[in-house]
């Protein structure tokens, strides 16, 4: 075992009751062994996952469907996982980050050290996935993270191409992805081609607009790029920025911004006079919630689309089409579906295949499952047994990405369409891409 394994106090895979001893001496006590069923002391002990989210604060958002996700995971967890001769009860142990990494830290690693998991999963951007990445690497827990760039989540934690990570892996889209989706949407309408991009001052934004980012390929792709550098995350005031969208007469503007950072900045252009024709905010605009927000300046924004009730994959683990989830998603709580609950289905349904697969719950034996894991999810494929475009790197696995926008809903008072499909044609188009209208 690897020496960050070797260096706890209690080995994994070891029971934790104790057998119970009784006297045999009398047939009485014999005759009533024999009719009782075998006790539960002697069932194998409980598989536990953890998981970490940000459950509230400012990237809420993002978690405000993990309760009907682990609601639906567990019935169908209710008979256990069978791994060897052995049917194992499966305990999902759920932590809120609290959105903030120093948090997202800390309850990994009360999950590590006092719950003992034997498998962890995070989601929801670097906040999130990568303290609690770093933590299980240090300790030697495997791990599986999603909804993160896989810039963000890979080089934000100095990883190496060449070494990759030995206990840590992750799927999402990455940030060439979302930079060539965009770039081609854009050019499906007229513009002066200028984009003005502004970032914010933490691991998605760095990445974002680093060598490894977006600027360079909006480049490659013939656009004027005018790069407004990175602001503290907690803004409350554009006004520089925006002076300098309306000086470079910027046609289009991106940016990422927090959903609340968002609201401010939209109201604040208002307020300014910048009308672009296209305003593409990656992780701003995710969720019905942020865009209502917005009021009717929400309409025609447009996102970045990783998952809907259209993409055509089905669980591996219930069967659900992804329609068939977001319906149940709305039946139950009456709110519109959000991009979100597929990963967050998907985050844990993986990490299920890859219990089902392991020769035991010794983290190498897990780690191993991993790795060579082939799996179809409600996202998608999900491989991490490389040589081909889906893993530009080790220890990630990519997933498609297509582009969207709000326009004006039917049963809500907005509908995320999908009007860019070029780099996965099998995800339908609900409409063309429109340039933002103002009254």
């Amino acid at each position: 075992m690897d020496s960050k394994a070797k260096g706890r106090t209690t080995p994994r895979g070891i029971g934790r009751r104790k057998f119970l001893k009784y006297s045999a001496g009398t047939a009485a006590a014999g005759a009533i062994a024999a009719t009782l069923p075998a006790p539960a002391v002697f069932a194998a002990r409980p598989i536990k996952i953890g998981m970490v989210s940000p459950e509230t604060g400012p990237i809420a958002a993002f978690g405000e469907a993990d309760r009907f996700v682990l609601e639906g995971i567990n019935k169908a967890l209710k008979g256990g996982i069978k791994i060897g001769s052995q049917t194992h009860p499966v305990e999902i142990i759920y932590k809120d980050s609290q959105s903030n990494p120093n948090r997202a830290s800390e309850v990994a690693a009360q999950l590590i050290n006092n719950d003992r998991v034997d498998l962890m999963v995070a989601s929801s951007t670097s906040d999130t996935c990568n303290p609690v990445s770093d933590q299980c690497e240090l300790n030697g827990v495997p791990c599986i993270t999603s909804d993160d760039p896989w810039q963000a989540w890979f080089f934000g934690r100095r990883g190496n191409p060449a070494e990759g990570f030995e206990y840590t892996y992750h799927f999402f889209w990455g940030f060439d992805q979302v930079a060539t989706t965009f770039a081609d949407m854009w050019k499906t309408m007229p513009t002066n081609n200028i984009v003005c991009t502004m970032f914010t001052n933490d691991p998605d934004g760095i990445a974002a607009n680093g060598d490894h980012g977006m600027p360079p390929l909006f480049r490659s792709k013939g656009f004027d790029v005018r790069q407004l550098g990175l602001y503290p995350p907690l803004s409350d005031d554009f006004s520089a920025q925006i002076r300098e969208l309306k000086k470079n007469d910027a046609d289009i503007a991106c940016g990422i911004f927090n959903p609340p950072q968002f609201a401010t900045f939209w109201t604040q252009c208002a307020q300014q006079g910048y009308q672009p024709k296209i305003m593409t905010p990656p992780k701003a605009i995710l969720f019905p919630t942020a865009v209502e927000a917005l009021g009717p300046r929400g309409e025609g924004t447009s996102t970045e689309v990783w998952w809907s009730h259209h993409h055509p994959f089905q669980s591996g683990l219930t069967g659900e089409t992804a329609q068939e989830f977001c319906d149940a998603y709305t039946a139950a709580t009456g709110k519109q579906w959000t991009q979100p609950i597929g990963f967050k289905h998907a985050n844990i349904e993986v990490a299920v295949d890859v219990l089902k697969r392991s020769a035991s719950l010794k983290p190498e034996d897990i780690v191993e499952a991993i790795a060579d894991t082939d799996y179809k999810s409600l996202v998608g494929p999900v491989t991490w047994k490389g040589g081909g475009p889906k893993n530009p790197i080790k220890n990630v696995c990519t997933t498609p990405l297509v582009g969207g926008q709000w326009k004006k809903g039917e049963k809500f008072p907005f509908d995320l369409h999908i009007v860019y499909n070029g780099s996965a044609p099998e995800i339908p188009l609900d409409s063309a891409f429109e340039p933002i209208k103002y009254s």
